[in-house]
């Protein structure tokens, strides 16, 4: 077991999601967290719906996922509504005392002695968990650092809803044992105003301090694999195919820049729907872009299909690119942005609010496009896929910004300040 080199006693850190398995935000942040966490001396547990951590610092309790058939059932029945039945509240209370009881045995059996809410307490996906969890920290005042990456009032579909209570009480609570991390201003402002809890931002990092490895002999296929020509352009957007990613954008910048290209998007349309994959698939045909949509041959781990196709990982697949797309109308952060820096790959990006409020002001070398492509856009573009020179030097300036401004290291001085703060070691 680790210990705390402040006091050396031992410190269990429990994080808390629906979810903690794949590649989305919250898992990944978890993962890194949960890397600064161990470096730290801390030893770190995990309480989920679903779980790819290790099996003896995991609790699956199914009920936990936001996909659960009765949970699934609870968020249909109070959100896009404007009342609920008895028969719903009883069933919000049912699984609320389910989850309660099943945290307190994570909390029991792995001796928990601080508590990270990842997203739990934040967006109202599984009410009963959020409940819980708030009754839980509330009947304890177990330290809790509640890490929040999107909160309902950003999400128009939750706004209308017939469990104002439960939002007001749960997402997130205001209790005195809890302190609230965010992943940007704008959330940091808003928390604010709407509940009059203060926070700490804490932005999301990557391991800046050791850059990526070159691709090695697995990954040395890729191109061959996706069939894109080693003259021809590849483009990675490297986003789920959901509305608010713009990719239309990227589909007209490639057809703009007059070049063998093929657009690659990396990941599939996930929990929204396959409505806006459908108008991306029409409309590569209509601009003539050959777009290449490559979920199936891409995951967290490396292996195969089950009809024999070899699968990579993210990671394998950046080192490839010639330029990254991200042209989203909205981010929580810029999980994506931060990746193309770490590979070093120039990067066209939208000038989304949270862009504009905390990352460019650091000064990073991009292709900005401000709501739509212009001729500008279309220009820089070109220069930066043609001077290699140049290409060398934006890449490089935008890598040191980020060690300085994004980096484990900037992690582990924050949350630093925040388990101080939460747990007194020196007692």
């Amino acid at each position: 077991m680790r210990v705390c080199p402040q006091c050396g006693k031992v410190h269990n850190v429990g994080f808390v999601a629906t979810r903690l398995a794949g590649t989305d935000g919250v898992s990944l942040e978890t993962e890194k967290w949960a890397h600064v966490f161990e470096d730290s001396g801390f030893n770190c547990f995990y309480f989920a719906g679903e779980l790819d951590t290790p099996a003896a610092r995991s609790f699956l309790v199914p009920e936990a996922h936001f996909r659960h058939p009765e949970i699934l059932d609870i968020y249909h029945h109070c959100f896009g509504v404007q009342k609920r039945s008895i028969q719903t509240t009883e069933k919000i209370h049912r699984y609320t005392l389910l989850l309660k009881e099943q945290l307190y045995r994570f909390v029991e059996k792995f001796d928990i002695q601080l508590l990270v809410p990842e997203n739990s307490l934040t967006i109202p996906l599984n009410l009963p968990l959020g409940i819980a969890l708030t009754e839980m920290i509330s009947e304890t005042g177990i330290p809790t650092i509640a890490h929040h990456h999107d909160f309902f009032w950003e999400r128009q579909h939750f706004l209308t809803n017939a469990v104002w209570e439960y939002l007001n009480m749960a997402f997130p609570p205001h209790l005195n044992s809890i302190r609230h991390v965010v992943i940007n201003s704008s959330a940091d402002n808003q928390l604010g105003l709407r509940t009059g809890i203060s926070s700490t931002v804490v932005p999301n990092v990557m391991d800046f301090e050791n850059p990526p490895e070159p691709p090695d002999d697995y990954a040395r296929d890729v191109r061959e694999s996706l069939e894109i020509a080693p003259d021809d352009l590849l483009v990675l957007q490297p986003t789920r195919v959901v509305k608010r990613k713009g990719i239309e954008h990227a589909i007209e910048l490639v057809r703009r820049l007059g070049r063998r290209a093929t657009l690659v998007i990396s990941h599939a349309s996930g929990d929204e729907g396959h409505d806006y994959e459908q108008r991306v698939r029409e409309y590569s045909r209509l601009m003539d872009v050959d777009t290449r949509f490559v979920a199936r041959i891409i995951n967290e781990k490396r292996g195969r299909t089950a009809d024999g196709l070899k699968i990579y990982t993210l990671e394998d697949i950046y080192p490839h690119a010639d330029l990254v797309t991200y042209p989203s109308n909205f981010e929580g952060f810029g999980n994506a942005f931060l990746e193309a820096v770490y590979f070093r790959k120039p990067i066209v990006v939208n000038t989304y609010s949270i862009y504009q409020m905390d990352i460019q002001p650091k000064g990073f070398a991009v292709i900005e496009l401000d709501g739509y492509v212009t001729d500008d856009a279309v220009q820089a573009t070109r220069k930066v896929l043609d001077d290699p020179l140049m290409r060398q030097q934006m890449v490089d300036r935008n890598y040191a910004i980020a060690r300085k401004c994004y980096s484990y290291q900037v992690l582990k001085r924050k949350l630093g300040g925040l388990i101080q703060d939460s747990i007194a070691c020196g007692a």
